[in-house]
């Protein structure tokens, strides 16, 4: 999520408060983790869930079952604190809802496109999922909505998930109730690549899932990449990014908060803020340092913030979007005195927070309904989050009457004579020629294709 000399050259000019002390974003690829996945999915591919369990033993420390029975998954929620397993509730609540609302209005249509001609669409959800839930350095717990969940509410008849043991200790109670929560149809006690071959390899269940989704470390990320073809995927996810659009209206204290609330997920999370005032913006950079010295991530969060951090200051709205647009980032704040502005005019982005009220950590939380399994790397720019859209099929479909070969046919029969793809013409001509060239039913269509006939 940085800034090109190229881009730069497109864009008016900005100024610089801060830049991030490293130049480049943070490394997508390292070629010690491609190999190493390719090794250990070819190993699951060949010795199957012995390789699975084996890889288990020495990744996670787990020797027990891999898979989590019904009960033990009805009953995780017992080991939560009151407080939490009442906010998951409330969070799936929420999530089901919104994703139950982006479904409703994914309608299946047909039209007709001529006389004795339709065109329709239907949404098609696909059959099996595998979903990976995340509880590595800090366990996300609601991943499972955003992932087992929205696949639920598009239809999916069969989702399989996945979540990392840690020890002896087992899978995460708290992930394991939101996959309880959101239905899954089975769950494991697999983590890593290891899960994401089994899954896709049918280890783990009937068959192979059609489709792997959800976020995680950068060999879950490469599990992906080379699964990929073979499955669907929602998207490879980087590291976390967040931006701040803000003006001389937005709280110093509240910006700051917020940025180092997406750079402590990594050393290599990106934050930027773009501003219309350059005060702000300084103020923002002091109410950083002052905030990180008391922070308990301070040495994630500040080292983002001292080699991703960023802060870039424009000299009005529009280029705050420009500039935005083409950082193109995962999460995008707006704090400032016409939010709308920039709901209107956004482009590139993955989920937008309006409004110093919408902090980012509401959707990351799942509290807020919204996904957060979002683009990353300025891949916003032509793709967005995890949505039910994403899980449905829109697939096709046409309907001729023996009426509408004359809308159809003598078209057909011309382009595919011009193409020289014969027996494309042929399907064409035996039509036209049961009906009869001269009987009459083409006498309405455009002379020049009537004068050929």
């Amino acid at each position: 999520m940085q800034i090109t000399h190229h881009e730069a050259q497109a864009l008016a000019p900005f100024q610089w408060l801060k830049k991030p002390a490293v130049d480049g974003p943070p490394a997508q690829r390292d070629p010690k983790v491609v190999e190493r996945v390719s090794e250990m999915l070819a190993t699951i591919e060949r010795k199957g869930l012995d390789a699975v369990r084996d890889y288990a033993e020495e990744l996670d420390g787990w020797s027990g079952d891999l898979e989590i029975g019904a009960a033990e998954l009805k009953k995780s929620g017992d080991a939560l604190p009151p407080d939490v397993r009442t906010a998951l509730e409330m969070g799936h609540e929420r999530t089901h809802r919104f994703a139950t609302a982006q479904r409703a209005h994914l309608t299946d249509f047909e039209i007709e496109l001529a006389p004795g001609v339709k065109g329709g669409q239907r949404y098609v959800p696909v059959t099996r999922v595998g979903a990976y839930l995340p509880a590595g350095r800090f366990p996300l717990l609601a991943s499972a909505f955003m992932t087992v969940g929205v696949a639920k509410a598009a239809g999916v008849p069969t989702v399989v998930a996945c979540t990392p043991p840690s020890g002896e200790h087992g899978a995460h109670p708290a992930v394991l109730y939101g996959a309880y929560l959101s239905r899954a149809d089975r769950v494991f006690a697999v983590g890593g690549v290891q899960a994401l071959g089994a899954m896709a390899f049918g280890l783990l269940g009937e068959a192979p899932v059609d489709m792997l989704v959800g976020a995680g470390n950068a060999f879950v990320t490469e599990a992906k990449r080379q699964l990929f073809g073979r499955v669907g995927i929602d998207l490879l996810a980087g590291p976390s990014e967040v931006a701040v659009i803000a003006d001389d209206t937005a709280d110093p204290a509240w910006v700051a908060a917020d940025l180092l609330g997406q750079a402590e997920h990594g050393p290599n999370s990106p934050a930027a803020l773009i501003t219309t005032s350059e005060e702000l913006g300084r103020r923002v950079i002091a109410e950083i340092d002052r905030q990180l010295e008391t922070l308990t991530t301070r040495e994630i969060a500040g080292a983002a913030w001292r080699d991703y951090g960023s802060v870039i200051v424009v000299r009005d709205a529009a280029e705050a979007v420009a500039v935005s647009d083409v950082l193109g980032p995962e999460h995008l704040e707006v704090q400032t005195e016409d939010d709308d502005f920039y709901l209107r005019n956004l482009t590139n982005y993955g989920s937008l927070f309006l409004g110093p009220w919408s902090t980012v950590a509401y959707s990351d939380k799942g509290i807020a309904g919204t996904n957060h399994v979002l683009p990353t790397g300025k891949t916003a720019r032509y793709n967005a989050g995890l949505s039910v859209s994403r899980f449905l099929k829109p697939l096709t479909y046409q309907r001729a009457a023996k009426e509408g070969t004359a809308a159809l046919a003598p078209a057909v029969e011309r382009i595919s004579a011009f193409e020289g793809l014969a027996a494309h013409g042929a399907t064409a001509t035996l039509r036209i020629d049961e009906i009869g060239r001269r009987s009459g039913a083409f006498d309405d269509i455009p002379a020049a294709l009537r004068d050929q006939l």
